[in-house]
């Protein structure tokens, strides 16, 4: 392949994983809209949004291995179809069934994408690119992310029928990656073979891997609450039914974690972990403020504090899990480290959702804000405590000798 031509592959690929991740986090402004048309509560916003994980989980466990066996564009294309039937089932949604079955359909293209396209587009990137080549990767997946509430939110508050245009602009988007990926070479040498991917964590690495695994946990659980029930914190406690607004809020978690991750690189793993931890924490103290005083600046706050705070535990966690890996099981406990995550996405949030109906979303927020925050703390504990034992054991062997 040409220099030039690898450029050309390389920028499409960033492009059409920007795109799929644009269409995961569109719905998040727009859930009031649905939620005033077919008449439901917060609660059912979080188990719309939860099913997504569902999506991705599946597309992790069953299709995670099957791009090293037939390669990486016969994949991509494959999360580009889910990502247009998504587009299409939300352009006819009139029922909250309908909603779910976009969602699962959105969770399964981001589950095909992610690993795939993450493996794409280091593998296209040109020589002089190589080294930067994962930094492109995430701010393509992470500024996705970012980039869809952001738009939706401006088409809700100021375009004719959001509902309608978000979707057919989603559907463009969608086309125009799946001619990217049609004009890109193979970058795979199609060496590996199909079958379910495997979950597991040999004993040396668990116990990094479950204080790792913990803060990621924390991490994607505010990341769940600020892409599912922030805009009704937005129009319910501060009293502020602005749709773009509540699309930059919950856009500014995922641009905060996506500079965190880049700088992060420069920090020790464990050491950035704990950092991550406690900086979760503080974004959690902030939300606790913000929802008691219905302060906008303080939910804002929150967003990117806690922004910061995932993304530095979440990628140097991951980073922290594999120097203590074998190299020849990586993929699975990598896979197994993804599967907490997204279910942190899920399963607390729905929490929260039944919390908001009982007690309703201020007191909902608080409780879920302070008990996420007591886990990040705890890992914090757990860290700090691990790093005083590892010296501890280092200085009696010195000693010895």
């Amino acid at each position: 392949m040409t220099r030039t031509r690898r450029v050309f592959a390389f920028a499409l690929l960033a492009y059409a994983f920007a795109a799929i991740m644009v269409g995961t986090t569109l719905p998040t402004p727009l859930y009031a809209l649905y939620s005033d048309r077919m008449h439901f509560s917060v609660l059912t916003t979080t188990v719309i949004y939860a099913t997504y994980a569902g999506g991705v989980l599946f597309a992790l466990l069953v299709f995670g291995r099957w791009s090293d066996a037939i390669g990486r564009r016969p994949v991509l294309l494959a999360g580009i179809g889910c990502a247009l039937a998504s587009a299409v089932v939300f352009l006819l949604a009139d029922s909250v069934p309908t909603l779910l079955v976009g969602r699962v359909l959105s969770g399964l293209s981001a589950g095909l994408f992610t690993g795939t396209a993450t493996a794409a587009v280091i593998e296209a990137a040109p020589p002089s690119w190589r080294t930067r080549a994962p930094a492109v990767a995430t701010i393509a997946n992470i500024g996705g992310l970012g980039t869809g509430p952001v738009l939706a939110g401006i088409l809700a508050q100021y375009a004719p029928n959001p509902l309608t245009l978000t979707f057919v602009i989603h559907i463009a988007l969608m086309v125009a990656a799946a001619a990217a990926v049609a004009l890109v070479p193979e970058t795979s040498g199609r060496t590996g073979k199909l079958g379910l991917q495997r979950l597991s964590v040999p004993p040396e690495v668990r116990p990094v891997f479950v204080t790792a695994a913990l803060a990621a946990f924390a991490g994607f659980t505010v990341t769940g609450l600020f892409t599912s029930v922030a805009p009704a914190m937005l129009t319910s406690i501060i009293g502020i039914g602005d749709h773009a607004l509540a699309g930059v809020i919950a856009g500014s978690i995922f641009a905060a974690s996506a500079i965190a991750q880049l700088f992060g690189t420069r920090i020790a793993p464990q050491r950035a972990v704990a950092i991550g931890c406690a900086i979760l924490t503080a974004g959690m103290g902030i939300l606790v403020v913000a929802l008691h005083y219905s302060s906008l600046v303080g939910l804002i706050a929150a967003a990117v504090v806690s922004g910061v705070g995932q993304g530095i535990s979440f990628s140097r966690g991951l980073a922290a899990v594999a120097e203590q890996t074998p190299a020849e099981r990586r993929a699975e406990v990598s896979s197994t480290y993804f599967v907490v995550a997204y279910i942190a996405i899920s399963i607390p949030v729905i929490g929260e959702g039944f919390a908001a109906q009982a007690w309703g979303l201020r007191t909902g927020g608080t409780v879920f804000a302070i008990a996420v925050g007591a886990l990040a703390l705890a890992c914090l504990a757990a860290i700090l405590w691990q790093e005083s034992r590892a010296k501890s054991g280092r200085s009696t062997y010195a000693d010895a000798s």
